[in-house]
């Protein structure tokens, strides 16, 4: 009977031991199908690398105090890193984050004299899609990834379809109109389209989206409630005489109450020729919905 007791226990413990082993493995192999490739280079101490990046730089990461790295000065997507002690052997990393999104990891190895100073990640990825798997969830999109984001941005853009045709303000030969709105997971996309008539350009100096009151003669700052777009598919600085462009804004989910107006105004620099949609709560909520599975709508 002692026997008996002896050989349950040996094989009750060599399953669970067989479990607990075979667990660890399929953790491990989890891990292994979602490891980000990392990118490999070289710095030196006295000369600076440059990586441009698709997209605007919003998070930077170094792996050790072996590294220095800044933006460069009026230039959101290109990240400087340079070595900051003359020789270091052992290899270390640094990981970057850009507001398309994309996690970027880097192995990093000193060298005296570095084969390339200069490299350009949009480049990279044509040929070598490494970043496919590595979307990163901003808090102010909510669920939407920001490369999701992007995309139905640049649909809008290139489809350039006008599903609203009633809103438009026009005046001193500029025309500035709504050609949709559109919505998808919570967000709000604005299709904007200015153009120009006349043979002066028109210098932009900013565009502003704010709610206010329906009745209000005298608009005050009180009375108002800005907007601020989350995303903007291009920034545009000027409209050259008899051109239009276009452009589209991401804003987060909203509808007015019937005595509001949402107004999107347009200033020039150093002119009057300033334009204002007004749009109405009824126009917000017929916004056009988006399948993410279907662009191309």
């Amino acid at each position: 009977m002692k026997n008996q007791f002896k050989i349950f226990w040996a094989t009750a413990l060599l399953i669970i031991y067989s479990l607990a082993a075979t667990a660890q493995e399929n953790e491990a192999a989890s891990l292994d199908l979602g490891t980000i490739p990392p990118y490999h280079m070289r710095v030196t101490y006295d000369k600076t690398s440059h990586l441009i990046f698709p997209s605007a730089i919003r998070y930077v990461d170094l792996g050790s105090e072996y590294l220095i790295a800044s933006k460069a000065e009026d230039a959101e997507n290109v990240l400087r890193v340079k070595a900051s002690v003359k020789t270091f052997e052992e290899e270390t990393n640094f990981s970057v984050i850009t507001d398309d999104g994309r996690f970027y990891n880097f192995n990093v190895q000193y060298s005296a004299n570095p084969p390339t100073l200069s490299y350009d990640l949009m480049a990279m990825q044509k040929n070598f899609d490494k970043v496919s798997a590595s979307d990163v969830l901003f808090e102010e999109l909510g669920k939407t990834p920001p490369s999701l984001a992007g995309l139905i941005l640049e649909t809008i853009y290139k489809n350039n379809k006008r599903i609203v045709k009633h809103i438009a303000s026009e005046s001193f030969g500029i025309q500035f109109s709504l050609k949709g709105i559109y919505i998808h997971n919570g967000k709000c996309y604005f299709h904007t389209q200015l153009e120009n008539q006349t043979n002066v350009p028109f210098s932009i100096d900013f565009m502003s989206f704010k709610v206010i009151d329906k009745k209000t003669a005298r608009r005050t700052a009180s009375q108002q409630r800005p907007i601020v777009p989350l995303r903007i598919y291009k920034t545009l600085d000027e409209i050259p005489g008899k051109a239009t462009d276009q452009n589209v804004f991401l804003l987060n989910q909203f509808t007015i109450a019937d005595d509001k107006l949402l107004l999107i105004e347009i200033f020039e620099k150093n002119g009057g020729r300033h334009q204002t949609l007004k749009i109405k709560n009824s126009d917000l909520v017929k916004a056009k919905v988006i399948n993410s599975m279907h662009l191309k709508f």
